[in-house]
């Protein structure tokens, strides 16, 4: 088939990729774009003699890759999609007994290998566009990396990229050979224009304007999101005369108005195709030679700690930069415009940072439970997931009953991942399906997994009613999807009685059911965390939601998706939610502990009422949580206990274990074991005595150690004289002010810590103010001495000042009269 191919540069490599396939099971493509890599490696495959019978698996990362791909192939067989050549997808399928080339969304991937891991039937699975490092992509190469090595050793996997970190990838795979295709197709004309301190929308718009008016051919304009291309576009409508069409293209728009975008413009006009990162890998957009990127993407971050995935605006990578660019040069020599300074594109990072890095995990970590994997970290990954976002994932699932105490897979967890949606949404379904309600909570989860069905309206409610209401066929696919999935959930028969999306979504978010506090708009969380809603949408005036999804930082969280709920639903379909419960709790009004009767759902509090003051132990840890809240220095320490501290602080930065660290920071850590057990029969802030804080702190050196405290770090130094003086450890060192009178007769450095420890030395006058500091005694007596007595003897003449100090008489008095 080699001969049939096209005559694109891909070509050229084909023979060394058929060698390196016969020789091994793995191998890394670097091909830049328009080399053809997607299209002609596929179909050369085919005729491999390890391939006879086998499927190729081509993943790509987005459907409109994917249909585009499986479209070109097809056309360059002369056959239809479905034939030889297929696609696979969420919704949908266009393949036939005959398809032995399918191309598959990564997602796609994943369910197939998960749902069959021996992979029969399939010759090779080849991993298209890598270097944009999805979830999908690396769990999925992963789980092929796991195949091969225990059940599959025939299985071929080929890695590709126009733009990888190879040498990563190639020791992933085993140190596989590496095979690059060299050059465009097209030679790429690079120009920089550097926005200064204008939009990305103004400075896009003059650049088009610009391109259209200098330039001859059709348009690729990259903007971070939809919403920028919905702005320009509008400000672009009257700009052109009918010969220029300006088309969106993004991930929300339907597969008719997708392929519409990439269709070659009409012979004789031109076409301004306005597109997010959706058109940087795998496609065609005949017709274009002109690419304008603006630097910018739209990426998800997932915030473990809040259990949020917001989107961000960040600057492309260097990779990202090249493949954009690259879209100019598909069909003819082109040009690629930047908007920003040459300079700044050696700054931009070299690769998209790979999303297992910012992810919410807890589908890996179910799919991973499913394979039998409790770790995921000990599957082949090129970053190993964060073990701070995997321990939230185990957390949610555990929450969710879709994992045991032992992070094993449970019945209701195997119920959760046949269902190919997200753990939460597949949590309600299969919640909604014991009470008769699987095709509503599966129309509700669709809906909410697939951008843009039902509008965009903060009311689920409204947004369902209009997806039940929408045409088209995503809309059609959507729905069969849904009804598809509520026919393998196996529950109550069909209820007859109607459901609001409320009473359904908070079987998936139990933490985020919200209650109206502080105003219209204004909600408190299950999870303790505030969201608002502005104040004009109809829900901002609801008692009670439970929320869908929501962007933003900690504190000032936005609402995007929300459906009402009233504490009727909650008490009636999940009971459990709701508990009573006796607390103590520290008034920080009062500086007392208190009790209450309470029924929460969790941080929300429905009502409460009034006990009896608590005692016991969990007075103590209320009373400890009021020390959290106002800080240690509410505490009344002695002056003694304060110095026990200093001194216990010293040895831990000296010597280190077993003295404990007793920073603010430490002590407040682990206030349960050195405060709450102290405080029998205390219930306020001005009841605490200042010997229990001295016995706590004592309590944290082990018993058989606290004697030696005294003996490492004294409180005192006694002097030659007999004389008793406090040695100070608040600084960085021991530090003893001492007269230098009461120092001779001294040949060596006091210290402390059994002679180990020297102390830092403050030798005062007879007034008391500082002569010198020293850390070596026998070193100033035979050294800077000499200075000190020549000025000090004339200052206080009534005081000895020897010649030879170390060897004097050491004293505390003046000298006597007449001497």
């Amino acid at each position: 088939m080699t001969t049939q191919l096209p005559a694109l540069p891909v070509r050229d490599v084909l023979p060394a990729l058929a060698h390196a396939l016969t020789a091994g099971p793995s191998v890394v493509l670097s091909a830049p774009p328009g080399a053809g890599k997607t299209t002609l490696v596929p179909l050369f495959l085919l005729d491999q003699d390890w391939a006879k019978g086998g499927k190729i698996i081509l993943l790509e990362p987005r459907r409109l890759a994917a249909r585009a791909a499986a479209g070109r192939m097809a056309e360059l067989l002369g056959e239809k999609v479905g034939e030889t050549v297929g696609y696979r997808m969420r919704l949908d399928n266009r393949v036939s007994g005959k398809t032995r080339i399918e191309v598959v969304t990564e997602g796609v991937f994943a369910r197939m290998i998960l749902d069959d891991p021996e992979l029969k039937g399939v010759a090779a699975v080849l991993f298209d566009e890598f270097h944009e490092r999805s979830l999908d992509a690396d769990f999925g190469l992963a789980l092929a990396l796991d195949v091969q090595a225990a059940l599959r050793d025939d299985l071929k996997i080929i890695v590709m990229s126009a733009t990888l970190d190879v040498e990563r990838v190639s020791g992933l795979l085993g140190d596989a050979p590496v095979i690059e295709s060299q050059g465009r197709s097209y030679p790429i004309d690079i120009r920089y224009q550097d926005r200064g301190g204008d939009s990305v929308e103004d400075t896009m718009l003059r650049a088009i304007a610009e391109a259209h008016r200098t330039e001859d051919g059709s348009i690729l304009a990259f903007l971070p999101g939809q919403a920028e291309i919905t702005r320009v576009a509008t400000r672009l409508q009257d700009r052109f005369d009918n010969n220029t069409a300006i088309v969106p293209l993004y991930g929300n728009l339907t597969q008719k108005e997708q392929d519409a975008a990439i269709r070659p413009a009409p012979s004789g006009t031109r076409k301004i195709v306005l597109a997010t990162s959706i058109a940087e890998t795998s496609i065609t957009i005949d017709g274009v030679r002109i690419v304008i990127d603006s630097g910018q993407q739209r990426v998800p971050v997932f915030e473990a700690a809040t259990g949020i995935t917001r989107l961000e605006t960040v600057r492309v990578s260097r990779a990202s930069a090249d493949q954009r660019a690259g879209r100019a040069g598909r069909t003819e020599p082109g040009i690629a415009i930047r908007l920003w300074h040459s300079g700044q594109t050696a700054a931009l990072a070299a690769f998209t940072p790979p999303q297992i890095l910012a992810s919410d995990l807890s589908g890996l970590l179910l799919d991973c439970a499913h394979w039998g994997v409790s770790d995921p970290a000990t599957l082949a990954f090129i970053d190993a997931p964060p073990e701070t976002t995997l321990a939230e994932a185990r957390k949610l699932l555990t929450s969710l009953g879709a994992l045991d105490e032992a992070g094993a897979l449970t019945p209701t967890g195997r119920k959760i991942r046949d269902l190919a949606l997200p753990p939460r949404l597949a949590a309600m379904a299969v919640a909604a399906a014991e009470e008769g309600q699987a095709e509503t909570a599966c129309l509700l989860a669709v809906m909410l997994t697939e951008q843009g069905l039902g509008g965009n309206s903060v009311d689920l409610e409204d947004r369902v009613r209009r997806f039940r209401q929408e045409r088209g066929d995503r809309a059609d696919a959507s729905r069969n999807l849904a009804r598809r999935m509520a026919a393998e959930l196996k529950g109550a028969p069909k209820s007859s009685e109607p459901i609001q999306p409320g009473a359904l979504l908070m079987h998936a978010f139990p933490d985020r059911i919200a209650l109206q506090r502080g105003g219209r708009g204004r909600f408190v969380m299950a999870n303790g965390r505030g969201a608002e809603i502005p104040e004009t949408e109809r829900l901002a005036a609801a008692s009670m939601l439970v929320i869908a999804d929501l962007t933003g930082r900690a504190g000032g969280q936005r609402v995007l998706a929300a459906a009402e709920l009233t504490r009727a639903e909650v008490e009636a379909h999940m009971p459990e939610a709701i508990t009573r419960e006796d607390q103590s709790f520290f008034d920080k009004a009062s500086r007392q502990v208190r009790a209450r009767r309470v029924t929460r759902l969790g941080a929300i509090i429905f009502e409460e009422a009034p006990l009896t003051r608590p005692t016991g132990e969990s007075a103590a840890r209320a009373l400890a949580d009021g020390v959290r809240q106002l800080g240690l220095a509410i505490l009344p320490f002695s002056k003694e206990a304060m110095q026990m501290r200093d001194r216990i602080g010293f040895l831990n930065r000296s010597i280190g274990e077993p003295w404990p660290d007793v920073s603010d920071e430490a002590l407040l850590d682990r206030l349960d074991d050195w405060f709450v057990p102290f405080q029998h029969g205390i219930t306020a802030i001005a009841d605490i005595k200042a010997s229990n804080l001295s016995d706590g702190l004592l309590s944290l050196i082990p018993h058989e150690r606290q004697r030696e405290l005294g003996r490492l770090a004294p409180t005192h130094f006694e002097a030659p004289t007999g004389q008793r003086h406090p040695i100070h450890y608040d600084g960085d060192e021991p530090l003893l002010s001492i007269r230098v009178q009461e120092l001779f007769g001294l040949k060596t450095h006091p210290a402390i810590g059994d002679g180990r420890l020297p102390l830092l030395l403050e030798l005062i006058s007879p007034g008391h103010r500082p002569i010198q500091t020293t850390r070596d005694l026998p070193g100033f007596w035979a050294g800077s001495w000499r200075d000190v007595r020549a000025d000090m003897r004339g200052r206080y003449p009534k005081h000895p000042w020897p010649e030879d100090p170390a060897n004097a008489a050491p004293t505390t008095r003046a000298k006597p009269r007449g001497t």
